[in-house]
């Protein structure tokens, strides 16, 4: 398993300063995000952009979109899709294979609002591959419409589309309703891009979209989850996605080289 890393890990550095940062730390598998992105192109441009990424040696393996409201049947879902079409557009061009988006609403739904996410995700899934791009849904842990990881495949398997996939999160996995046993059903192919997050050692009540450790450093079983990823037939890398204001705003460099370090053990603990 290779090992990526996620621009909101180090958001405070900014678009450049995070890249270089992390290319010092051996870091070569990127995925970049969209507000760093907008914050670049106020002064650069989308080669500019790329050129950054090519100039560190390093290659994007996914990008988060910054668009939300996709897969979850709502009012806005049409201008959300004219969003999602220009940040594809804007990812294509840094060279970006993979595009994803979470499901974080709190809205109430019923049975028959699954068969109208299937429309929307199959729209989604035709403007990603006009582009030729993949794209992915994250489960999120909270949420009311994909939290879990027999949802995700389930939607999968119905909108049956072949740019369309799943985005595995350790965090949301561990940290939500899913178990370990739903790991078992995962068939190859069907995950696009995964993440990985420790979880803290503390009350699960207590736990928000934002809590979540470096890899080690947090009591999720993360040497069996990667394994079991490998085993489901995962090929792809998976890159570390961190919020709290202590990484976020440290030294790329140095944060970079922790995560790479605390993470190799994890790959090699698992066998993979």
């Amino acid at each position: 398993m290779k090992l990526s890393l996620h621009q909101f890990t180090s958001a405070g550095a900014g678009y450049t300063k995070s890249l270089q940062g992390w290319a010092k730390a051996g870091i070569t598998l990127v995925e970049p995000v969209s507000g760093l992105l907008d914050e670049f192109l106020k002064t650069g441009t989308l080669a500019e952009a790329k050129r950054v990424i090519t100039d560190n040696g390093q290659t994007v393996v996914s990008a988060a979109l910054g668009v939300t409201g996709l897969w979850e049947p709502n009012p806005k879902f049409n201008e959300n899709l004219e969003t999602f079409k220009r940040r594809c557009e804007q990812f294509k061009a840094i060279g970006a294979p993979v595009v994803y988006s979470p499901c974080v609403t709190a809205a109430k739904f019923t049975a028959d609002d699954y068969a109208r996410g299937i429309e929307n995700i199959r729209k989604v899934a035709d403007v990603a591959k006009q582009l030729d791009l993949k794209v992915g849904a994250e489960f999120v842990r909270n949420s009311t419409y994909l939290a879990s990881l027999p949802t995700a495949l389930r939607l999968h398997r119905e909108a049956a589309h072949p740019n369309f996939g799943v985005i595995f999160d350790c965090y949301h996995f561990w940290a939500g309703p899913s178990r370990m046993e739903d790991m078992d059903d995962i068939r190859p192919g069907e995950i696009l891009h995964a993440h990985l997050n420790d979880t803290p050692d503390m009350p699960r009540e207590l736990l928000d979209l934002q809590s979540r450790v470096v890899p080690g450093e947090g009591v999720a079983p993360l040497d069996r989850i990667v394994r079991k990823l490998v085993d489901r037939g995962y090929k792809g890398p998976i890159s570390v996605e961190l919020f709290w204001p202590k990484y976020q705003q440290a030294d790329p460099f140095v944060l970079a080289g922790e995560i790479k370090r605390k993470s190799e053990e994890i790959f090699q603990r698992a066998g993979v």
